[in-house]
């Protein structure tokens, strides 16, 4: 036989091997422990879109069947969960098209095995990687925890806000010393992706960090996905995703915004043709955003006479008087100031809301700042998926001098 036709088979059936992943699936499962009730299983067959499916334990056994268009993440619960509160006990699993096995034991649903998904063996490879940052900040996050609690039961007792700021600021001392483990998370994650493009895990975990990821990081990683995954639900999502954060990435033209500011008065990017402008991302319940105010605050003194402007955009739709509040305590009202447009109505129901400016500069994590040219033209990111404020320092001084 021709040895390059056997060449071409192989690399053939291996493009089949990528893109047949539709088919029926089956669980079969067995619980440990003593449970009379039903095994929930969620699973999304259409991007965001949830299935709850539920088998009746018997004997310690139960089972599940379905169609799945790829490989899925999946939640296994024994209760039908209405408000997710991040203290129930459950396991996430990959399930995908074929025949499986579960086993899971009540009360430590966490160690779950599945046997029969290539995809749940890469996502234990990815989580095992994750496992030693975790054990490390256990602690940490203990800490954390009880200082947040400890704010939110005095904000209920109605303690005074130097109280309340006093519990906040040890909440958020506690939370920050959580960062380098995340970090490190987060860069081992990214690296495992990379080495596996061709994973339904890949492209699962990839719509948590593509936000955070530099845009010719994540255009290159999504690029070497295979065909089956960029056209699915998940990987439109990306590609969704990805295209919101060009929008908002050096290079880019602006987009034109007009809204009402804090004052009533109507606020027009286009207005400020001419001038470096900042757009910075915020919230009031954003402890970075309002950590960084007194920076901006210097920055904003120093370039002011000199052609720079600075416009808050606000994801404090739902709260006005807190944003109003922020903005005067932090002393930050020199400077021009707007809502995102956020409806969450929209938002849940995953409709188009083209009043929402974070739309179009691809806007995912607080705070980040865009700089516009006096053209209209991205010229700097800084925050998510863009560089750090460090930078954003050096560039304006090189636009502006010392």
């Amino acid at each position: 036989m021709n040895k390059n036709f056997i060449i071409m088979s192989a690399l053939a059936l291996a493009g089949l091997a990528v893109q047949a992943q539709s088919g029926p699936f089956e669980i079969k499962g067995t619980l440990k422990g003593s449970h009379n009730g039903y095994v929930y299983l969620m699973y999304s067959t259409e991007g965001r879109i949830q299935k709850m499916d539920s088998s009746l334990v018997k004997n310690g056994q139960f089972s599940f069947a379905g169609e799945l268009p790829n490989p899925v993440s999946a939640t296994v619960l024994l209760e039908n969960v209405k408000v997710w509160t991040g203290k129930e006990d459950m396991a996430r699993l990959f399930i995908e098209p074929g025949k499986m096995k579960l086993a899971i034991t009540k009360g430590n649903l966490k160690a779950a095995s599945l046997t029969g998904s290539v995809s749940q063996k890469e996502n234990a490879e990815l989580e095992l990687i994750s496992a030693g940052p975790r054990q490390k900040m256990k602690s940490f996050s203990d800490a954390y925890d009880k200082a947040n609690e400890a704010y939110i039961a005095a904000r209920k007792a109605g303690k005074d806000e130097a109280t309340l700021e006093k519990l906040k600021d040890k909440a958020t001392e506690a939370k920050d010393k959580l960062d380098p483990f995340y970090e490190e998370m987060r860069t081992n994650t990214i690296t495992w992706m990379k080495q596996h493009p061709a994973s339904w895990v890949t492209a699962s975990n990839m719509r948590w960090y593509v936000s955070s990821m530099k845009l010719q990081e994540s255009e290159e990683m999504y690029g070497k996905m295979p065909e089956a995954i960029r056209q699915s639900p998940i990987g439109q999502e990306l590609k969704k995703e990805i295209d919101g954060l060009r929008m908002g990435s050096p290079g880019s033209k602006a987009h034109l915004f007009t809204k009402k500011d804090i004052n009533g008065q109507d606020l027009s990017l286009a207005d400020l043709k001419g001038k470096y402008v900042l757009v910075d991302f915020w919230a009031s319940w954003c402890v970075p955003c309002r950590k960084g105010n007194p920076h901006l605050l210097s920055l904003y003194s120093k370039y002011k006479d000199k052609g720079f402007e600075i416009i808050g955009i606000s994801d404090d739709d739902s709260n006005h008087e807190a944003w109003k509040k922020a903005v005067e305590k932090d002393g930050i009202g020199v400077w021009k100031h707007v809502l995102r447009g956020l409806d969450m109505k929209k938002k849940m129901a995953g409709e188009e809301n083209p009043e929402d400016v974070s739309d179009y500069y691809g806007i995912h994590s607080l705070p980040t700042k865009i700089l516009i040219d006096p053209n209209g033209v991205i010229v700097g990111r800084y925050g998510g998926g863009g560089e750090n404020d460090e930078a954003m320092d050096k560039k304006l001084k090189e636009i502006f001098g010392s």
